[in-house]
């Protein structure tokens, strides 16, 4: 048990995806999952394990923003030895490059967060995926034809802002999306000498208002979700 998760030792897969809403995880488990198990629910905040093509897995949640990401994903690369964590969520894109639906195999996290900084010294505005989990969710993606951009992306601490114009941090490090929580957990994963990668669902387009209303949203995800799952079983 940690501070935060509730689970029995030796509940935890080594791999973990963890979206940020617990009802994501409660959804995802249920629906892909065989033999699962509620293994903590500490906060309302659900972890279930189970097994995914005879490969053990567990799903979670992370909530929003990196300080609440960075405590589960520390709890547990630290409490559980999870080995790899995938984070998959949601992003706004910046260019209209991106359309609606596509996927994002996050190479690197750009932010202003001090999170690193006062947690770890790392002092980079952009961190590197951690580990092969990028790659095999690219390989995964390319052996069942899945279309999947990949770059950087901006991890930001701020939803709302009275100033809608590119970030500085993101322009130059030519983001393709925004999103609030890969920055921390590949700042935890480098640190802890773990792996981490971060797959998304473009959700939003930020130049035009485009957007996946909130009913449309279980099923847009579901390719983003079968992904996961398969790149997790051959980690």
């Amino acid at each position: 048990m940690s501070l935060h998760i509730s689970a029995p030792e030796g509940s935890i897969a080594s791999t973990v995806l963890l979206p940020g809403d617990p009802l994501r995880a409660r959804y995802i488990a249920e629906n892909f999952l065989t033999g699962v198990q509620l293994v903590s629910q500490t906060r309302n905040v659900f972890f279930f394990t189970g097994s995914y093509n005879n490969q053990r897995i567990t799903i979670g949640a992370s909530g929003m923003g990196c300080p609440s990401i960075g405590i589960y994903s520390y709890e547990l690369y630290m409490s559980y030895q999870v080995e790899t964590i995938i984070r998959i969520g949601t992003c706004g894109a910046y260019t209209t490059d991106l359309q609606l639906y596509d996927l994002v195999n996050a190479r690197q996290a750009a932010s202003e967060s001090t999170f690193a900084r006062f947690a770890w010294g790392i002092t980079d505005e952009v961190l590197d995926h951690q580990g092969p989990a990028f790659s095999v969710i690219g390989d995964t993606a390319a052996q069942r034809n899945t279309q999947l951009r990949t770059g950087a992306i901006h991890s930001s601490d701020i939803f709302y802002r009275n100033n809608t114009d590119l970030p500085a941090v993101a322009a130059r490090h030519q983001c393709l999306a925004v999103e609030m929580e890969a920055f921390a957990l590949f700042a935890n994963a480098r640190y802890l000498g773990k792996g981490a990668a971060t797959l998304l669902t473009v959700s939003d387009i930020l130049p035009t208002g485009e957007y996946i209303s909130a009913g449309e949203r279980e099923q847009a995800l579901l390719p983003m979700m079968e992904l996961a799952l398969e790149a997790a079983i051959r980690l």
